[in-house]
């Protein structure tokens, strides 16, 4: 079998200019059920997948609007077979899958028709009903993921060598609010091993969807009302459920308005109970030690996290973090 490389991450145009080409095998591996494919590609897409729309024909001479993503990485192809027999009550938690494959021209490239959503992503249009539906949706994702015993390790982070590099970061960088950086990063590094002691022995025995914002968020129904299903599975991993949490609430540390009353950890939390799946006790400290070690990393990210209010809000998260772990 031959191989493309690479096939993720590729160049927008790359990945563009491949899809193009492939468009007339891949429809022929849908047995002629799919339409022409217009690709585009959205500002918030990541890594290096074309995706296009089209429509697809259903076996009782019907059809359906569908999203075409090629190529996709293994394991979002793997979670999104895997996730199909999931449904409850008439309700699925990620797209319909209608093809895929894991190969194309002779190629092994991995491929996905999906169902197109009505509403979405719910990123690009602000309700105070967004969080509180997302927590419903990741609730919904690691009941449908505990089907699947968890057969890898969680990721490790370098947390000491990354809070070095941002304490380096500040020497070199200008950053609002420079003593304040400089001495809360210290404070974090010189109190960092027990932290991070606590934090390796989280239970990391459940999947994460491992890419929870607002921009994977979709919906059949609405904008602003019925059940959020979660989108871009390439990022499924083993870790704790509290991981996703904070990197969803982390998107909205600039916009604190957003986060008042609907906190997504606790809402997490109380789907998770909804659905009787594990709720460590001490799961608000394991998500303060999150907050503050993505917060005081920050600095060692400039080029993706250098937006000044962004920055701004991860100070006083850390500093409100370092507060709490005394």
């Amino acid at each position: 079998m031959t191989k493309i490389e690479p096939l993720s991450p590729a160049p927008a145009d790359d990945a563009l200019h491949l899809a193009a080409t492939l468009a007339p095998v891949l429809a022929e591996s849908c047995d002629g059920r799919l339409s022409s494919v217009t690709w585009f590609r959205t500002d918030w897409q990541r890594g290096g997948a074309a995706t296009g729309t089209a429509q697809y024909s259903l076996p009782d001479g019907g059809s359906v609007d569908v999203v075409v993503k090629l190529p996709v990485v293994q394991r979002e192809l793997l979670w999104m077979r895997r996730l199909q027999d999931s449904e409850t009550g008439g309700f699925l938690v990620v797209p319909r899958l209608y093809a895929s494959g894991q190969t194309l021209a002779g190629y092994d490239l991995s491929w996905l028709v999906i169902e197109r959503f009505k509403a979405g992503p719910l990123g690009t249009h602000w309700h105070d009903d967004h969080i509180p539906r997302i927590a419903e949706a990741a609730g919904e994702f690691y009941r449908a993921c505990s089907a699947w015993p968890v057969d890898q390790p969680s990721r490790e982070e370098p947390w000491h060598d990354l809070l070095k590099q941002s304490q380096e970061s500040l020497k070199t960088n200008p950053l609002p609010r420079p003593k304040e950086w400089r001495a809360a990063v210290k404070a974090m590094r010189s109190r960092l091993g027990p932290v991070v002691e606590r934090w390796v022995s989280r239970d990391t025995g459940h999947w994460l969807h491992g890419d929870l914002h607002l921009a994977n968020a979709m919906s059949r129904e609405s904008m602003e009302s019925g059940p959020v299903c979660l989108i871009d599975l390439a990022e499924v991993r083993a870790g704790h459920w509290v991981e996703d949490a904070v990197y969803l609430e982390r998107q909205l540390w600039a916009r604190p308005q957003r986060l008042k009353g609907h906190g997504p950890v606790k809402a997490i939390a109380a789907a998770r109970r909804r659905r009787s799946l594990p709720v460590d006790d001490d799961y608000p400290r394991l998500a303060t030690i999150r907050r503050a070690l993505l917060a005081a990393t920050a600095p060692r990210f400039l080029r993706s996290e250098g937006d000044p209010r962004y920055l701004d809000a991860c100070l006083d998260r850390l500093t409100q973090a370092l507060d709490q772990l005394k």
